[in-house]
């Protein structure tokens, strides 16, 4: 069994203001979100992770895209994800929703739907988080 580790630091600019350091030499201001006394126009930990269910469930699809030979020719996804707030003011992502558009040629929806099941089994991050995944899909055969 492989074990990988993926770093990154973080490091406060002062009032509501970090700055985040990937491993990968990608860096970022963050903020919380302005509705939690963060500021605007900066990524926030709640923008974060739902970029992280996204982009990675989308890698995932073009890998199985690649392994099904599904001639991909537009693929969009937009992602959204309600927060539920208790009672004790904690919260947590109950639910994420991945809206996919595919467009491909030279293929069947078949073999799309399994391009988007083994995407969603290969997903680290989506194996990784408690919230639940739902994925609408519209495909186009062109």
């Amino acid at each position: 069994m492989a074990i990988y580790t993926y770093k990154n630091s973080t490091q406060w600019l002062g009032e509501h203001k970090g700055h985040v350091k990937m491993e990968n030499g990608v860096e970022l201001d963050f903020s919380a979100p302005p509705s939690m006394h963060g500021l605007p126009n900066v990524l926030t930990p709640e923008d974060s992770f739902m970029a992280a269910v996204n982009t990675c469930y989308f890698m995932m699809f073009i890998w199985a895209c690649e392994r099904f030979k599904i001639k991909l020719v537009s693929l969009k996804i937009e992602a959204s994800g309600k927060v539920l707030e208790n009672m004790d003011k904690t919260s947590i992502f109950s639910e994420i929703l991945l809206k996919i558009k595919i467009t491909a040629k030279d293929t069947t929806e078949v073999k799309i739907n399994s391009a988007l099941k083994s995407a969603r089994k290969y997903s680290l991050v989506a194996e990784s988080i408690k919230a639940e995944l739902k994925i609408e899909s519209e495909i186009k055969i062109s």
